[in-house]
């Protein structure tokens, strides 16, 4: 029995090696890319409710963008704060600023995927750069980094979306080490012709994507997903490209509590399982394989039976996953995550099992 246990430690082993190397590393190890701005007419689209101290601290930053021929489009869903008044002073103030009021709606009530619908067309521009109302983006120069990417044919671009660094908290180091991970995963996914997310938080496409997919229709009732489930059925090998240049990074702040990080991690796993099937597949038999990783050798470590393979197969393990995610982390500028890995890397495991069982019993609070 703990013989066929060994073999198949050795065959999750092999799959995890599949997964970092042959799959993920696609990003960790692409070179560096060509950027060519080519100061395309750009649309910024920000939708925000009640965000009336983010406003105020973030947008400086985005009426400040190093490029010639951009609009922002404030989109105002209902808010209860001072974030309209904000808005309506910045329309006033700034010529390229747009106003979008949405007022409240019973058949969409409190539906971020409705207020950006009316935003997207109220959009004068084709070319769409999406960011959050909590978020910033680390450099003048993130438009003119976003234009470089897009083509004829890459009419889709996903962006880098970080979090801000926390000294002396593990849980923030966890968290950045979370988006180290996720999005090493979906840009390779990408590189490999199979895009399946994007985040909110820095993505740009083509106003023509949305009208072709009806927008955001076929999941208007789900109340998260305009980012991830949108790109999960828009995005193509043919017009999908990826963006990591490091000034063409957003930041935002990032949670501060346990409790507030879980009710964020459940939101996106609650989403992922409207994602098509073998995007579904790919990512749980992926989460499958580092639970049975650890599984399998507490199992055979406990009963002693060939510990020298036992922890020469960890070790080789370690070794390559760390190499790949290093890289990552490296292109991401977020090195210093890395040093954590091997506890960090339990914790989040421990999470998603956790999250998993939470999601069966209740369901996540979504949009403000």
């Amino acid at each position: 029995m703990l013989f066929i246990l060994l073999l198949v430690f050795i065959g999750i082993t092999l799959i995890q090696l599949v997964y970092y190397v042959f799959i993920f590393g696609r990003f960790s190890f692409a070179k560096k890319q060509n950027i060519q701005p080519k100061k395309l007419p750009i649309s910024i689209i920000i939708c925000a409710k009640n965000e009336e101290e983010n406003i105020k601290k973030y947008f400086p930053l985005i009426a400040a963008q190093n490029y010639p021929d951009y609009e922002i489009v404030l989109i105002d869903d209902a808010s209860s704060d001072e974030t309209l008044e904000l808005f309506e002073a910045y329309e006033k103030e700034y010529a390229n600023v747009k106003l979008v009021k949405v007022q409240n709606n019973e058949a969409f009530w409190g539906n971020k995927k409705f207020a950006l619908t009316l935003g997207i067309k109220a959009a004068k521009n084709e070319y769409l750069v999406f960011t959050d109302a909590d978020c910033y983006p680390v450099s003048n120069d993130w438009l003119l980094q976003i234009s470089s990417q897009f083509t004829k044919e890459k009419t889709i671009v996903l962006g880098y979306g970080a979090y801000e660094k926390v000294k002396n908290s593990f849980l923030n180091k966890i968290i950045r080490f979370d988006a180290v991970v996720n999005v090493t995963q979906y840009f390779s996914w990408a590189k490999l012709g199979k895009p399946y997310m994007g985040v909110g938080r820095n993505l740009a496409y083509k106003k023509s994507e949305f009208f072709n997919v009806r927008g955001f229709m076929d999941h208007m009732k789900i109340r998260s997903g305009d980012d991830d489930l949108f790109i999960n059925q828009a995005a193509t090998a043919a017009n999908t490209e990826i963006l990591f240049s490091p000034e063409s990074f957003t930041q935002t702040t990032p949670k501060t509590t346990f409790k507030d990080w879980l009710s964020q991690k459940r939101r996106n796993t609650a989403t992922a399982k409207f994602y098509k099937g073998f995007d579904q597949f790919q990512l749980g038999f992926f989460l499958f394989s580092q639970v049975s990783f650890f599984v399998l050798a507490i199992i055979l470590l406990a009963f002693q039976f060939q510990w020298i393979i036992i922890t020469s197969i960890i070790g080789f393990r370690y070794l390559f996953t760390w190499i790949t995610l290093g890289y990552s982390a490296g292109k991401l500028k977020e090195k210093d995550v890395i040093y954590w890995y091997p506890i960090i890397e339990l914790i989040l495991i421990f999470t998603q099992v956790i999250v998993f069982i939470k999601n069966i019993f209740s369901k996540p609070v979504h949009w403000k």
